[in-house]
């Protein structure tokens, strides 16, 4: 991954592949952005004038490059957009800095060094710039034979290191703000490549083996349900799931502890390596994108691992329930009714609302341990895709105020969230006249039907939230600020939020 490091040199005596600045969008055209004065100066304070020329308007995301100055050792400047000017006496927005630096990384693929004059005001900017920097700059070749891509031509190398001017390299803070986007960025960009890897090299079992591996690394305790575990224990939802399926499913448990904690936080992660809908089967162009059905459980994994590497005062529990829904003569059958961890029944009227299955199991399971909070994540309704599009994750929540402190997290780490509702009168209509409940209800409200249908199975008065990440978790267009094609990661960074908050005591 890119290396980060720390100076207060002044560009222009610096080598480096390129010096990266920001420009923002002003009301008579692009600004330069606090942070490139010298740059600035070495074109005789008309660099943006110069911007502008180019084509230059400083809108988010925007790339600009042009010849560096003379005398300057670095031999290219790259403007990179930040959006809106803030208002006077304002600072620019974290997630600008985060955004901007992603772009500005992926512009600079096959860079050896670069040099960010980005704004910065504070620690909180220091990170932000250094997270979108390791972000940015991620790339999956695994598949790519001998570092070419898909032409054949030789691939390059992500960014090899960043230096950030302006962050203090003996500031307290700074340092910790560095050190804190590098956990993170790594953790999620494992959960980026566990995303991308194709199904026939992830499945339950060797999904599992990888968090083993993990947690063996970073002294998390951790436990797999194998089938015959699972069938001991009655975890009928998973094993119903995973029933078509040559390969089992699992249920894996992940234990930080901090000896410290005063709050103990539960993660469940939908971990559906590959969903061809079952005997429901999928239909044709809806499949290919697939693989990514297992974000929830590489979101879980990472945030946990990503806990325990910033040594949290807090208790984080991950579970990842694991299965491949696939058709066979072994399958659930619509109609079939699976008898739960819990001990509810459900009829199955589709399979290929399998993920409500795997969850009820785990979340049930994560309610014996009475956790202070249980939060839920999953790629679990397409009916959440047409309320809030492609990037925006719905929030569900038994707790208004726990809702709200999920909303606010999100928003924090730069996460697109929205709060959603529960309403009672669609329950009514997952009743069954043969079981406990239905995995299926009203068309209209789907994502909603299937929030209920979850919360039947958290424990009596244990506070839970759902977050649906449908959406925003497999990016199937281009891609844009630290966000990449293929698997993003998303709420890794959310979940690692509120774990600080009630590490901190700030949640509630």
């Amino acid at each position: 991954m890119t290396a980060l490091t720390l100076s207060t040199a002044a560009a222009p005596g610096l080598r480096a592949d390129a010096i990266v600045l920001g420009v923002a969008k002003g009301d008579k055209g692009p600004v330069v952005a606090p942070g490139a004065e010298a740059v600035d100066k070495a074109y005789d304070g008309g660099l943006a004038g110069i911007l502008e020329t180019l084509g230059a308007s400083g809108a988010e995301g925007e790339v600009t490059k042009l010849p560096a100055p003379s005398g300057f050792k670095s031999p290219l400047v790259v403007a990179v957009g930040l959006g809106a000017e803030p208002q006077k006496d304002s600072a620019y927005d974290a997630e600008a800095l985060r955004r901007a630096a992603g772009a500005a990384a992926r512009a600079l693929t096959g860079a050896k060094k670069a040099v960010f004059v980005l704004p910065i005001g504070d620690a909180a900017d220091v990170g932000a710039i250094g997270e979108g920097v390791l972000l940015g700059a991620y790339s999956f070749d695994t598949y790519k034979e001998n570092g070419k891509d898909a032409k054949g031509k030789n691939g390059k190398a992500p960014l090899a290191e960043a230096a950030l001017l302006g962050a203090k390299p003996r500031d307290k803070d700074h340092k910790a703000a560095v050190e804190r986007a590098t956990a993170v960025a790594e953790e999620l960009n494992r959960a980026r490549d566990l995303i991308n890897t194709p199904p026939n090299d992830l499945n339950p079992e060797s999904f599992a083996a990888i968090t083993q591996a993990a947690a063996k690394e970073h002294g998390i305790k951790v436990q797999v349900l194998d089938v015959k575990a699972l069938e001991k224990g009655g975890y009928g939802g998973i094993l119903g799931v995973g029933a078509g399926s040559a390969a089992g499913p699992r249920l894996v448990k992940l234990s930080y502890t901090s000896s410290k904690a005063k709050k103990h936080l539960a993660f469940v992660g939908k971990g559906i390596t590959y969903d061809s809908g079952g005997i429901s089967l999928k239909p044709a162009g809806h499949n290919e994108t697939m693989k990514c059905d297992m974000s929830g459980a590489a979101a879980v994994f990472a945030a946990v691992v990503a806990a325990a590497r910033l040594g949290l005062e807090v208790n984080v529990t991950g579970w990842l329930a694991l299965a491949e829904n696939m058709p066979s003569g072994s399958a659930t059958r619509p109609g079939d009714v699976l008898r739960m961890y819990s001990g509810k029944t459900v009829e199955v009227l589709n399979t290929d609302a399998e993920g409500r299955l795997v969850l009820a199991d785990a979340l049930w399971a994560a309610s014996a341990e009475k956790p202070d909070a249980i939060v839920d994540v999953a790629t679990l309704t397409g009916a959440m895709m047409l309320a809030l599009g492609s990037r925006t994750f719905g929030i569900m929540a038994n707790d208004d105020a726990f809702r709200s402190a999920l909303h606010e997290a999100a928003e924090e780490v730069g996460e697109p969230a929205w709060p959603m509702p529960l309403p009672e009168h669609l329950r009514k209509g997952m009743d069954s006249p043969t079981a406990d409940i239905a995995n299926m209800g009203e068309r209209m409200g789907g994502g909603l039907v299937a929030g209920l249908f979850l919360r039947e199975f958290v424990g009596e008065g244990i506070t839970w939230a759902h977050l649906d990440i449908a959406g925003p978790a497999f990016n199937e267009g281009g891609p844009f600020g630290y966000t990449p094609k293929g698997g993003t990661g998303t709420a890794v960074r959310t979940l690692v939020r509120l774990a600080e908050l009630a590490a901190s005591g700030d949640l509630g």
